[in-house]
């Protein structure tokens, strides 16, 4: 069973940094895309990065190219986003989520992703 927990989030000023980590147990059956997404209230559930642990490709949102960096550990135990160079449009709850690479819909689409976890708060002040 996929089991998915998030950590790192908090407050910090424009520019600063932050890295959020996914751990647990990421992979199994249908399970082999570990997907962050953000969410502020009112909007729709936003894909930023993801990172597909079957040849380790990474896919970013425009929005953050250049400034996060999705990686996983050697163990594959946790998957970390590293947010760098950071604004008060990143300001959301931030979500990790374990999907299928090989569904149809887009890896940054949570059509893609069956697990989710709880969810980590991520405010940036100007």
């Amino acid at each position: 069973q996929v089991q998915l927990v998030e950590s790192g989030g908090g407050s910090v000023q424009a520019g600063g940094s932050l890295r959020l980590s996914c751990g647990g147990r990421l992979y199994g059956t249908y399970a082999n895309l570990v997907g962050w997404f953000r969410q502020v209230p009112g909007k729709e559930r936003e894909g930023v990065a993801a990172f597909y642990n079957g040849d380790g490709t990474t896919y970013y949102a425009d929005s953050v190219k250049g400034r996060f960096t999705i990686y996983q550990d050697n163990k594959k135990t946790t998957v970390y986003l590293q947010m760098d160079s950071l604004k008060p449009e990143d300001t959301g709850m931030y979500y990790c989520a374990a999907g299928d690479f090989w569904t149809t819909a887009s890896v940054l689409s949570t059509a893609k992703y069956f697990y989710w976890g709880q969810g980590t708060q991520v405010t940036v002040s100007s």
